[in-house]
């Protein structure tokens, strides 16, 4: 059991000597759980020389020297003898062999319903998420649609492997690496390439950058590796679409026309008929 502090206990022991009757030390006793203390010894009371109707004790010390009252002579007595004794009441407790504590403790006052209201940052998936998810699918829905309507993309005739076409283009996502062969070994080009750029690379992303911020002033690195891969990715790209003619050999498009059967019905002006 914990020691209760001093102040406390001692409190305590007086406020049960008042209601008992009896002393703090054998108060303070009771609560540790101590032996009570025994009182001092005190002398015994002799009884005074006095006449039989007087009481045998006096409360106070008769003085020496009191006027004369009804002709009689004044009573010198002594006062070591007249002294008076305070009776002490027992010990008021349980049964024997048994000990009664008193346990106090401080409890720190605090609110029962806390007043201060804590700042939340998350808000629940549904609807402020998922409203937000699905008004974007239907607007990017919408804008293919009218694509699709607008701009004309038929298939082509099947493919005959005797008349290859010149030039022969890969579809516009492919085209990058494609472009990439015409520079390097198609070893480095078309695995070294994709496997440590597209697939390690990007996983290495979260490890290289580990930056929490959502703040694109805090995010340089970030944005220096997506501005730098989207960039490369898009030059690639236009360069195979609008710079490179028969043979896949490099061309302009506003002298030698645009290459590219996708872009044929794009295109408003005859660049597309020029081959």
């Amino acid at each position: 059991m914990a020691e209760l502090p001093d102040h406390l206990l001692r409190r305590s022991a007086e406020a049960k000597a008042k209601a008992l009757g009896i002393s703090v030390e054998e108060a303070m006793a009771q609560l540790k759980g101590e032996a009570p203390p025994t009182p001092a010894p005190t002398a015994p009371v002799e009884p005074a020389a006095a006449p039989a109707e007087e009481p045998a004790a006096v409360a106070t010390a008769v003085p020496e020297a009191a006027p004369e009252a009804n002709g009689h002579a004044p009573v010198v007595g002594d006062p070591t003898k007249a002294t008076s004794v305070r009776p002490v009441a027992p010990a008021v407790g349980g049964p024997e062999g048994v000990r009664t504590q008193r346990l106090l403790t401080v409890v720190k006052a605090k609110a029962i319903q806390q007043t201060k209201a804590e700042p939340q940052d998350k808000v629940n998936t549904w609807p402020h998420l998922m409203i937000v998810e699905f008004a974007s699918l239907l607007a990017v829905t919408g804008v293919l649609i009218v694509l699709s309507i607008i701009l004309q993309a038929p298939l082509l005739e099947s493919a005959n492997f005797n008349a290859t076409p010149n030039p022969s283009k890969a579809p516009w996502y492919f085209l990058g690496l494609q472009e990439l062969l015409s520079y390097f070994d198609p070893q480095i080009a078309g695995v070294s390439i994709p496997t440590i750029v597209g697939m390690l690379g990007f996983m290495a992303i979260p490890y290289v950058d580990k930056n929490p911020s959502n703040k694109p002033s805090d995010r340089k690195v970030a944005i220096f590796m997506y501005t730098f891969f989207l960039m490369g990715s898009a030059t690639l790209t236009i360069i195979g679409v609008l710079f490179r003619g028969p043979g896949f050999n490099f061309t302009y498009p506003w002298s030698a026309g645009i290459f590219f059967d996708d872009l044929k019905d794009w295109v408003p002006i005859g660049l597309g008929d020029s081959h």
